[in-house]
């Protein structure tokens, strides 16, 4: 019982890190479809070989920030929750596999 609730944890953490990784390219989409002029502002149009790695960095800022919900957009709004909180739930996920190992050996 204790090895399913351990990989029952383990594949939680998982989907958490995942629906992360999966929300930043979402709001990155929405902000790029509804938004263009917005969109320019992260990404913005200078011709370095780095342009990709700015434009990540530069929506990382701006996803650490509440601006994605300021556009009254309730899709937006949800995946930038999901990008605020599902590493929260992964990792406490993960912390209690951990835990719950430490437990019974």
């Amino acid at each position: 019982m204790i090895g399913v609730v351990y990989v029952i944890l383990l594949f939680l953490g998982l989907i958490g890190f995942a629906a992360h990784l999966v929300a930043q390219f979402r709001v990155a989409r929405i902000l790029r479809q509804r938004y263009p002029h917005q969109w320019d502002i992260v990404a913005a149009t200078d011709r370095t070989s780095h342009r990709r790695l700015h434009t990540w960095a530069r929506l990382q800022r701006v996803l650490r920030t509440d601006i994605p919900e300021m556009f009254d957009d309730r899709q937006l709004t949800l995946w930038h929750r999901c990008w605020r909180y599902a590493p929260w739930v992964a990792w406490s996920c993960w912390l209690g596999a951990l835990a719950l190992r430490a437990a019974t050996h």
